[in-house]
């Protein structure tokens, strides 16, 4: 009989030589056995960037046959949150899935009742951007109220948060930092602060992205210490982006910052309550916190009353929330974890290549406007970002590089969008535009008007609906494929002046 372990190590051999041979022209774009890109192929937005351990550690996952979430999700559970500086991480099966987790978490009646979201109460968000971070509020039975985007950034028009507040009503503020681009920070804490709302950070898009501010000003919102890995010097506080509010999201999904397929995350920042809850949500509402395969964590498993059930009920079948069952599996969380460990190269290789593409078409900034980070009043070829007087800086692992048609260039972003197609250069719209034009939430209005509430005019988030898309920046792009792209629009920017 064949040793199992030896025939196990047999296969993953054959498995690694197998995504050798196969999967090239998924490998890191500066791994010198990268398959090479051949001009005349597609260009993609973006896509899986991984070698032959992602593959390996699949298949020896599978192999053991756990599947369910169980020892490779609770490493990769541990590991994310220790890489954030978060007090937990819960896997989920989407950042969709996480945002609705972490807003139904704070609709808990475990929760102060002054602070638990209630159906009616209100929710701040931003009119452009994804439709999950938006939906999960309406699916709870709260109300989204819009504020405007910025069509710059691509982030919430914080100035408009006072104008947002209904005293109340307001329990929550969730946004997602948006391409890569931390929204203010420190605006939206301090109102935050000012009149204690849970914050959400939607930080699917950004995972490797920070935001500092000087350390008065941090220390005065109830910040003092740097995320791990992190550090400005003595006089800042510098953090990841999904670490500054109480609770933040991840998604896995393939064009993301790191990807099992499928997948995502709930961070719960630094309040312990919160993660009994998520996880209750994310687990069928259940009571009992055991993971799954163990029974008796709490040493009273036959020792409950809650509810109207009998004294001593099973407490694994008890329910104190109306939950979901969100879980990813256990092969998703084992290539999580070699992911994780190339997330710092991934973040490097968003920022080069975002950076080369802005240098190559700075030359059309008469007809093209260039997304700036938050805070930044502009960029320059040789100094780079110029800053606004607020202190707060902002450094973008960017999930994309934005790009806008200006008023009176001689074609629109819809030709521009057709070209890149011609040219099978993969570009993709800030997601749902103004999400108030979307046919869901139109009919959401037409049904019950009080659905929603909108703050201003959605002068910007029309903007980006109308005159902005964006093109990759993923660790799979090489130098060759990003200078084709440059070229495409180059030429077709220039004859159509």
């Amino acid at each position: 009989m064949t040793d199992p372990a030896a025939l196990k190590q047999e296969i993953l051999r054959l498995t690694r030589e197998y995504s050798r041979q196969v999967h090239g022209s998924f490998r890191p774009a500066a791994d010198p056995e990268r398959t090479p890109w051949q001009e005349g192929s597609t260009i993609p937005y973006a896509g899986r960037v991984f070698t032959e351990d992602e593959v390996e550690a699949a298949v020896g996952s599978t192999l053991d046959f756990w599947l369910t979430l169980g020892s490779e999700g609770e490493a990769f559970q541990k590991e994310l949150a220790a890489f954030l500086g978060v007090r937990h991480s819960l896997l989920v099966n989407s950042g969709s899935s996480a945002n609705l987790v972490a807003i139904s978490a704070l609709t808990s009646p475990k929760l102060p009742a002054e602070r638990r979201i209630r159906p009616g109460d209100e929710v701040i968000t931003v009119a452009a951007g994804f439709p999950t971070t938006v939906a999960p509020i309406v699916q709870v039975g709260a109300v989204p109220v819009f504020i405007d985007a910025d069509p710059v950034t691509g982030n919430a028009r914080c100035d408009q948060l006072e104008l947002a507040y209904q005293a109340g009503k307001t329990k929550a503020v969730m946004m997602a930092h948006a391409l890569g681009n931390p929204f203010d920070l420190a605006a939206t804490l301090a109102f935050c602060r000012k009149y204690n709302l849970w914050l959400v950070e939607d930080n699917c898009d950004a995972l490797g992205c920070s935001y500092s501010m000087p350390r008065p000003l941090a220390e005065s919102l109830g910040f003092s210490e740097n995320s791990p890995g992190l550090d400005e010097g003595p006089d800042r506080v510098v953090r990841w982006t999904g670490t500054w509010g109480d609770i933040s999201t991840q998604s896995f999904y393939p064009p993301h910052h790191l990807t099992m397929g499928e997948g995502g995350a709930v961070n719960i920042v630094s309040e312990q309550k919160l993660k009994v809850i998520a996880e209750s949500f994310r687990d069928w509402g259940r009571d009992c916190w055991c993971p799954s395969g163990i029974d008796n964590t709490c040493n009273k498993r036959f020792g409950w009353q809650l509810g109207e059930l009998p004294q001593g009920y099973d407490h694994k079948y008890t329910y104190s929330h109306l939950g979901f069952n969100l879980k990813p599996l256990d092969p998703q969380a084992a290539i999580g974890r070699v992911q994780l460990r190339r997330l710092l190269e991934f973040i490097e290789a968003r920022k080069q290549n975002w950076e080369i593409l802005r240098r190559g078409l700075a030359v059309h900034e008469d007809v093209l406007e260039f997304a700036l980070p938050t805070h930044a009043t502009s960029w320059d070829a040789d100094t780079g970002f110029s800053w606004d007087e607020s202190g707060c800086r902002t450094d973008c692992s960017w999930f994309g590089f934005k790009i806008a048609v200006k008023a009176g260039a001689p074609f629109s972003r819809t030709e521009l969008a057709q070209e890149l197609d011609r040219n099978l250069i993969g570009n993709r719209m800030l997601f749902g535009g103004n999400l108030m034009r979307q046919p869901a939430f139109v009919e959401l209005i037409y049904d019950n008007p009080k659905a929603v509430r909108i703050i201003s005019d959605m002068n910007g988030s029309d903007m980006i609906m109308s005159d902005s898309l964006f093109l990759g920046t993923y660790p799979g792009l090489t130098r060759d494929m990003l200078l084709r792209e440059i070229e495409v629009i180059s030429n077709f920017s220039s004859h159509a002046k």
